[in-house]
């Protein structure tokens, strides 16, 4: 299996798991690197190998109404700020070809969103940054349908890609996540990461916002690490139920040690059994 190198970080290849945590949505700057230094000492005490994420606007609400983030200028003055404070790898999703060169310029992955992983001239253009790209599989694809992405992205020379599976469409307002979707990705030769709290999210499903089922985050990436992945992809929040986006898909601050603790168990135990 190929390896994707973010800086000093290995995903894939057997490497230990690799956590993708942070914001939904950048509120502010003093928010943001409360929340990513909080994610730097869990992960630091686990000795878990961690890449902070948040977006500097979600150009994908489900209303005009929703809060978007701070924008491509700021969002990315204060990932910055956290790549420079901390020492953290970051993450961030673009939407515009626009603020593809602007993006690529600041973070250490580019991540494709799951509503634009079809649209070629798009994945293209961010593959050709060289970047290691994070694609979030369409909730409309089948896993077998990525294969068409990854040779895409591979056409420009890059081949440093993650692909994360993050839920199905499941009639209206529901996803329900196929695990065996990880594995079928897994055969093309690339790493995979589970989004757990993308995955039990109800899309529109509170009219004009998304909805989800928070208590499902742990017992699914429990599942998923088991099935073996490289990275697991998480939103967090100090107080979820007031977060400006994803609020009832977000997990709790306070609960990622504990459950951090048992992921990282699930996954040695995993990883020890496939290299014997």
């Amino acid at each position: 299996m190929k390896a994707v190198t973010v800086g000093e970080i290995r995903i894939g290849d057997a490497h230990p798991l690799v956590l993708i945590a942070g914001l939904c949505v950048i509120q502010d700057q003093a928010h943001t690197r409360m929340i990513a230094e909080r994610l730097q000492e869990i992960t630091s005490s686990l000795d878990i190998p961690f890449i902070f994420k948040a977006s500097y606007d979600k150009a994908n609400r489900s209303s005009i109404k929703s809060y978007r983030g701070p924008g491509v200028v700021e969002g990315l003055e204060i990932l910055q700020n956290v790549k420079q404070k901390l020492g953290l790898r970051v993450l961030s999703d673009v939407h515009r070809h626009e603020e593809i060169e602007q993006a690529a310029a600041v973070v250490d992955m580019l991540q494709i969103p799951a509503f634009l992983c079809r649209q070629t001239d798009f994945v293209v253009a961010v593959a050709r940054t060289g970047k290691p790209l994070n694609v979030k599989k369409g909730q409309f694809l089948a896993p077998w349908d990525m294969k068409n992405v990854i040779e895409k992205i591979t056409s420009t020379g890059n081949h440093q890609i993650l692909l994360t599976e993050r839920g199905t469409s499941f009639g209206y307002n529901n996803l329900v996540s196929d695990l065996r979707s990880l594995a079928i990705m897994r055969g093309f030769g690339y790493p995979v990461a589970y989004d757990a709290t993308h995955s039990v999210q109800l899309p529109g499903g509170a009219g004009s916002a998304s909805s989800g089922h928070r208590e499902f985050v742990v017992p699914l990436a429990r599942a998923a690490t088991a099935v073996e992945i490289d990275a697991l992809f998480l939103e967090v929040h100090e107080n979820p139920d007031q977060a400006l986006s994803d609020g009832p898909n977000t997990i709790a601050l306070d609960q990622l040690p504990a459950f951090l603790h048992q992921i990282k168990a699930i996954d040695a135990c995993i990883k020890g059994y496939a290299r014997k």
